[in-house]
């Protein structure tokens, strides 16, 4: 049994520290319940921004925020870094790899991951941007091929450690094609004067016929424009259907020698063993009621990406979007309270503030539910939205000079390569000692 603390309160066990999971425990501080926050990390990760590391702008610390900072001096918290092997919906346990946890009510948040449907050279060779970690492995990546391009006198060879494809036209495709690009125009020449920067074509592969495609036509088509003024090569109802680590298999049998390949062409829920078949639905996600409880269980809830609310509307749930996240935790915070307190609960009704993409300096699109804008305005917007939806003073402070300054020097400062050295097992050589 993991070692928490017994209380005479009701217990409230969240699984996950993104932002559904967060909210929630932050908006249930105030009631009388004790409450159990669990995350295989010991920190939230800001996921809107992931591409920005990958791409030298801001440092991994930027974006992300410790769990027990948030929660100090709050008595009722207890916050346990593990992993959730299964849920005893009958016991009301949930065993980790610490052991098991009771509960009283319980919330998955276990938001999404890659989704490479089914293709395992895709899964093993192509690199994802779902956590910090796959963030700084873009960039280590991105920066050691280009050192070793220098190397090679053949352009043929060179191609595949220059060239960059990424799969999937959403907001983290474009968003990712654009920041490439910049570095690519503003970066590059100056820390490889060596280098024909002319020679690196960057890929954006979309299956479907226009790129944001849950966005509106407009702020899509502008989005196309705005990469292809930067050189993008756009490739449209295209899928690639394999890749060996040094070339991309396309179906129209088309193929790119390329050694990095972005993938950002879904997500699947990280649904927990132990659930009913009756909750299990396509992509990994759990299906709930209109107050997010679990299909076929007691006191069990899902809100956030692992979440599918399936209404006439929305016949396959909710968009997978932070928006949804918050505001489902924020209903459900306050449907627990009145559970509690015997008063009736409330429906989750969503509602849509509007989706935006940034494509680079002073380029962006920005949705909102009665208008359409873009350009400089869009990219402002877009700025300061995200830029407040970080958590701490000190990360906001921080990201909003490194933005200040990679705005007027057009240079990003943490193009470093940083990788974790193994630890050798050899013994030591005793005539290595000094004396």
């Amino acid at each position: 049994m993991v070692n928490i603390p017994e209380s005479d309160k009701k217990r409230i066990v969240i699984i996950g520290g993104g932002f559904a999971g967060l909210t929630l425990a932050q908006k249930c501080l105030k009631n009388d319940f004790q409450i159990v926050l669990i995350d295989k990390n010991n920190y939230h990760q800001f996921q809107p921004l992931f591409y920005q590391v990958a791409m030298c702008g801001l440092e991994p610390s930027s974006i992300a925020f410790p769990l027990r900072k948030m929660f100090q001096k709050k008595s009722n918290v207890f916050i346990r870094v593990t992993e959730v092997e299964r849920i005893d919906v009958k016991a009301k346990q949930i065993h980790t790899t610490l052991g098991f946890v009771n509960y009283d009510f319980l919330v998955i948040a276990t938001g999404a991951d890659t989704n490479f449907y089914g293709n395992e050279n895709i899964r093993k060779h192509a690199i994802p941007m779902k956590s910090v970690s796959e963030a700084l492995s873009l960039r280590n990546s991105i920066l050691e091929d280009y050192e070793k391009a220098l190397t090679i006198p053949d352009f043929q060879a060179r191609q595949e450690f220059l060239d960059i494809v990424i799969v999937g036209g959403g907001a983290t495709g474009v968003e990712i094609a654009g920041a490439l690009a910049e570095m690519k125009k503003y970066i590059l020449p100056k820390d490889y004067p060596e280098m024909n920067v002319e020679e690196i074509d960057i890929y954006l592969i979309q299956s479907a016929s226009r790129l944001l495609k849950t966005m509106s036509e407009k702020s899509s088509a502008k989005s196309e424009e705005f990469l292809q003024d930067f050189g993008v090569i756009i490739k449209k109802d295209v899928r690639v259907n394999d890749f060996d680590g040094s070339t991309v298999y396309m179906n129209n049998g088309e193929t790119i020698p390329a050694r990095k390949v972005i993938w950002a062409a879904g997500i699947k829920g990280n649904r927990i063993p132990g659930l009913p078949e009756e909750a299990k639905v396509k992509g990994g996600r759990i299906k709930v009621d209109n107050l997010n409880k679990v299909i076929g269980t007691n006191e069990v809830y899902a809100i956030g990406d692992v979440a599918s609310m399936q209404t006439e509307a929305l016949p396959y749930g909710h968009p997978q979007v932070a928006q949804v996240a918050i505001q489902q935790a924020k209903q459900l915070a306050t449907n627990l309270k009145h559970l509690a307190n015997n008063k009736p609960q409330k429906p989750f009704a969503y509602k849509d503030l509007g989706s935006m993409a940034t494509i680079g300096r002073n380029r962006a699109v920005v949705d909102l539910p009665r208008f359409t804008f873009t350009g400089f305005f869009a990219w402002t917007v877009w700025l300061f939205v995200h830029l407040f939806q970080l958590i701490g003073v000190k990360n906001k402070i921080f990201v909003f000079i490194n933005w200040i300054w990679n705005y007027f020097t057009y240079d990003q400062s943490l193009r470093l390569i940083l990788t974790a050295e193994e630890k050798k097992n050899e013994p030591e050589n005793p005539l290595s000692k000094e004396d």
